[in-house]
Formats: structure tokens, sequence, C-alpha cells
């Protein structure tokens, strides 16, 4: 059975979390949780929240052990951008976009 953990409107965009997730992407629970407390971007630790969170929901909702569990698909999404405006030259306006994402994880027990 699959079990999934789902973090929406992360203030970091999607194109810096891709490469975080792609890391850890297959591995155990556990490593992959090892792996992101040593990883030097600021952002492992969100995508490290999310893992927690689908192994927390697998160990207390189906009764599954934390050990046993894989990750078997991590992916982001964009989510809503915040525009927001600057001045350019010659009187001008130049946006901005406050990106955000959504870290999607998918757990599953091995057998």
């Amino acid at each position: 059975m699959e079990v999934r953990a789902t973090a929406r409107y992360v203030r970091t965009s999607p194109r810096k979390l891709r490469p975080i997730v792609g890391v850890v992407r297959g591995k155990k629970v556990e490593e992959a949780l090892t792996i992101l407390r040593f990883l030097p971007s600021p952002s492992a630790r969100t995508v490290a929240r999310v893992v927690k969170s689908a192994a927390a929901n697998a160990e207390n909702n189906f009764e599954m052990t934390q050990s046993d569990l894989r990750i078997v698909k991590i992916y982001i999404d964009g989510g809503r951008s915040m525009k927001r405006y600057r001045a350019g030259p010659r009187g001008r306006v130049k946006p901005i976009l406050k990106r955000s994402s959504h870290i999607t994880v998918i757990v599953k027990e091995e057998e």
C-alpha cells in the first residue's frame, strides 16, 4: 500500500527543490533522512519534513514499520506565484515572480 504526504505552497521555487528531490528518490526513508540532514541547501530541511510526515502517516495510520519504508515517488510541482513589481529604467515597471512549490512524497513498504 502506498502512503502519501504533501506540503503545499512552500515558499521555495521548484527549480531549487528538484535537484534535492532527485538525490533521495528511490532510497529507504532512513537513508534519505540521513542524506537530507547533510545536504548544504536550506531547502533540504523542508523536504526532510515531508519525508518524515509520510513515514509517520504510514506508521500511525497503516501500522507499517519505518525501517521497511522506501520512497517510491517524490516530486515537485509549481504552486502559485506572488507577483510583485519593481521600478525599472525610464519609468517602467519590472515584474518579480516569487514562486512557490508543492512537495509530494509517496512511500511504500518493502516486502
